[in-house]
Order: structure tokens, then sequence, then C-alpha cells
């Protein structure tokens, strides 16, 4: 179209968007435009901004910035635990015992210190004694009278948010690398320019009138139709695309992957979100010292703190299990094992809790149930993690079931969901033996998707399993992410409608 065939079809928003851009030399913000535009509502112009964008009157420009707050303001008042203990260190002439160190900043905090004292090089620990003894490194020394970089973002990001390309780039990875410390958002700019042909609509000359866009039955009854200016129709220009009401991706893949384990033969169960340690850890021979039931990396609940543990047959075999193995031929663990443990109330860090639980109700074969559920894991948030998220669980269990029938059901399971190219490897997992990791072939390269295994004499033993249990552990949003192609977990989660809208329907 030339420019006189665009003009007859713009609209008011559109000519008043055109004649602003003209005042503003051809280019300006969004914002620029509502305030010399004299617009009730800055979406009025970038509705008419993508109009004349399809028309090719204008061009919009976008760029994106990632900027940083802080999310955790107590670090930046308090400061950071390394530089407390930099400090004592100083004043003890560089040398601290680690338990000194806890008595002066508390157990949680020096755990924390020591981390990052070692990390940034500015002490070593010295085991060789009695006891491990903190000693200031050289680095260390220089930094007792000096800001360190991080320190000093953090004192900048107190006063103002910060985009990426305006700090530090070594510091900032330390304050990210800190749990809950930061909080990252995208920021876009937008900018309008006229084209060769918006610049030729307005030589033309603009005269912004009222017009009508559609004919009422008040214009009909009122007779106003008659005087009225028709804005002209182009049955040429862009119209919207209409989208059918379609399940959420998310819904629409836990429907397909429960359709495929229904028709090969598995039940599907669930259990309640809030168990007891012991279901979701102890009675998977978890250590009571394992590292996975810190607070840093599961949730504990307040109230209730804890949760009784009924069967107590079941609680006095394990009991035996982590102590000294039972009658399973095992050593154990070789620890008193602690009640008060395992009676603390927590949010289930994998779907497994609800297969021990079944196969504690279910000890005899035959079994194969599946859980698609939501689980609950105290991670940062990123483009790979998140707090919350779902695991597509199962096992089965009979006379017979061996390793290889394993590693064959996986491979079926993913040939079903549409990976043809699928691998499994060795891979250490604390309660299965012997254990695998899954990998599926794509875009050229391998992906692990999952872990699985044959359940420990530990864990079935205490239950009263008497046969072989074949477990597996599957990546929900991964396989999500594969599907559609997505490189950040979090998009399946954020209400974007357009990639709601465009999800294909399968």
């Amino acid at each position: 179209m030339n420019a006189a065939e665009v003009l007859e079809g713009l609209s008011p928003s559109e000519k008043k968007v055109l004649v602003a851009l003209q005042r503003l030399d051809g280019r300006a913000s969004p914002e620029r435009i509502f305030e010399e535009g004299g617009f009730q509502q800055l979406v009025e112009v970038m509705n008419a901004a993508s109009w004349l964008q399809s028309k090719g009157a204008v061009e919009i420009e976008e760029s994106a910035r990632k900027a940083y707050s802080l999310k955790d303001r107590s670090l930046a008042e308090k400061g950071v635990p390394e530089r407390r203990a930099l400090m004592l260190l100083g004043e003890q002439d560089g040398s601290l015992g680690v338990k000194a160190l806890e008595t002066a900043l508390g157990k949680e905090e020096s755990s924390m210190a020591i981390g990052w004292l070692l990390r940034k090089g500015l002490a070593n620990l010295d085991r060789s004694g009695a006891e491990p003894m903190l000693r200031l490194s050289a680095e260390g020394r220089k930094c007792l009278a000096a800001e360190m970089p991080d320190e000093a973002l953090l004192k900048r990001l107190a006063r103002e948010d910060l985009f990426e390309d305006d700090v530090d780039q070594a510091a900032l990875e330390l304050l990210k690398a800190r749990r809950g410390v930061l909080q990252e958002r995208l920021v876009v700019t937008r900018v309008l320019r006229l084209t060769k042909l918006g610049r030729e609509i307005v030589a033309q000359g603009i005269e912004i009138t009222d017009e009508v866009a559609q004919l009422t039955p008040e214009l009909l009854q009122t007779g106003k139709w008659k005087g009225a200016a028709f804005r002209k129709y182009d049955i040429r220009t862009f119209a919207p695309c209409s989208y059918p009401a379609k399940k959420h991706p998310l819904t629409r893949i836990a429907d397909e992957v429960r359709r495929i384990l229904i028709e090969m033969g598995f039940t599907e169960i669930d259990d309640e979100y809030v168990q007891p340690a012991f279901w979701n850890m102890d009675a998977l021979f978890t250590p009571q010292d394992h590292p996975a039931r810190d607070l840093q990396d599961t949730f504990y609940l307040k109230s209730p703190s804890r949760l009784p543990l009924e069967d107590e047959e079941i609680v006095q075999r394990v009991k035996a299990v982590h102590e000294d193995g039972g009658d399973t031929g095992s050593l154990g663990w070789r620890y008193a094992w602690s009640r008060e443990e395992a009676e603390k109330a927590l949010l289930r860090t994998h779907t497994t809790v609800n297969t021990v639980k079944y196969l504690a109700k279910h000890p005899d074969p035959p079994a194969k149930v599946f859980s698609i559920s939501r689980i609950f894991r105290n991670e940062s948030i990123d483009m790979t993690h998140l707090p919350e998220f779902m695991q597509i669980e199962g096992i089965i269990m009979e006379e017979g079931a061996s390793f290889d029938m394993l590693v064959s059901w996986l491979k079926e399971f993913y040939r079903r969901m549409g990976f043809d190219k699928v691998r499994v490897r060795p891979g250490p997992f604390p309660y299965t033996e012997p254990s695998l990791e899954v990998d599926i072939l794509y875009n050229g390269s391998w992906m692990e998707l999952g872990g699985a295994g044959v359940f420990r004499p530990e864990v079935t033993g205490p239950l009263g399993v008497r046969h072989p249990v074949l477990a597996w552990g599957l990546g929900f949003e991964r396989l999500a992410m594969l599907r559609w192609n997505l490189k950040d977990i979090r998009e399946l989660y954020i209400t974007d409608m357009e990639l709601l809208r465009q999800s294909p329907i399968f």
C-alpha cells in the first residue's frame, strides 16, 4: 500500500502517534509519545504502535536488560558473615579455632562464614591439630582494612536498583551465589521510530478528527450516522489470530504421561505433602546426618514441628537397620538412631515417600504404581531450579524383577513419549543399588532426565518386602522444557498468555 491508502485507514490514535513522533524528530519512547500526544492511557500508545508497525509506518525497537534489587536487606544492614569472621581472625592474630568461631557467631552463621572465607581465599583451614583451625591468608590480611567488591555492591543495591551492565560482574556472581539475597527482573525498553512510509504519511498532512469505526444501534436510531465520518477499512491489513481454548501445557503433558503409564499397567497413587522425616528420609536409609536434611535443602514446618510415627513395628526395624543393619546383612550407619530427628515435620522432598508408604501397606507382589505430584526443596530460583516442582516417580515389584527389566521399561516409556535415542549410565543414589541415570538425545547432545535403580535391602527389608523393587524418579518440568524447546524453567509457570496461546495442541 502507498502512503495515501494507509492514511485513509488510520484510526485517531494511530494518527496521534504519528503526529507526536514527527514532533519528537521521528524517534521516541512510548512514554514521551504519551506525554506529547495527549493520550489518556499508555496502553493506547502501544496498541496504536502495534497497528502502525503491522502497516509498515512505525518500527518498534526493543532492548532487554537485567535489573537487580535486594530481596533480603538484612545482609546489607548486618554485613556478610565472612566479614565478621575476618575481623575475629584479625583480633586473634590471624588464627582462630572453628569451635571458637561457632561460639562467637553461632553454628549456622559460622558455617556460612567458613565456606565464604575458603571460597574467597581469605583463610585456610588447618586440620593438622586436635581442633580444626582457621588461619588468615595474605588475601585475607589485605581485606581486613579494605572493602570487598561484593560488600561494595551490597551497599549500592541498598540505595538503588542496578542494571547488570552497571556493576562489577565478579561481585554480582558472588551475591547471586548467596541464597535469597538478590531479586532479578528483566526490564524491557521500547523505542518507536518512523519508517520511510511513516514519514511519507506524515508529509501528506494528518487531520485528527472523530471517526466512527463501528455502526451502532444508537447511531441508526438517532440519525447521527448521517453526519458521521466513517473510517475506511482495509481488508488487507493485519488481523489478530483467534486461539481456541486449551489446557495448560503442563496439564496436557501430565495427562499424556498418565495415559502412557496406565496403558503400561500402572496405577496412580499419591499422599500428603507434609510428612515426618521418617518416611521421607529414614525409611529410605538416608542417614540422619546427611546434608539433604539441612535447612538449606529441606523445608521444615514450625507448626506442627513434629508428627507421630504410627507403625511401631516398622519404626523399630528401620531403627535397627540404621544402627547395625538389622537382619538385612548390612552394617548400617553405626550410630544411635534418633526418634526425635525422624519425627520432624517437613514438606516432602520427593514422591518416593508415596511408594515407600505404599510398600509398607502392600509388601506382597505384584505392584506397579506411579505418582505425578508436587515436591519441595529449598532451592534458589534460577533458569533450571525452583523450590516447588513436579516429579514422575514409581515402582515395579514382582517375582524375578531385574535391572534389565528396569532398563527396558525406561526405554519403552521414553519411546512412547517420542524420544527414540535413550541411554543409561551408572549413577549413585543413596537408596538404590545398582543405580542408573537415564539420558535422551536432544539436539545432538545427551540430556539427563532422571534416575532409577533397585531398592536396597535396607529399604525393603524393614517394610516386609521380600522381592525386588525397581524404582525410578524422572524430571517432569525438564520433559516439558524439551517438548516446547524452553531454556528457562520459570517460563512454564509465568503468566505468559502468548506462550500459552501458541503452544500446540497434541
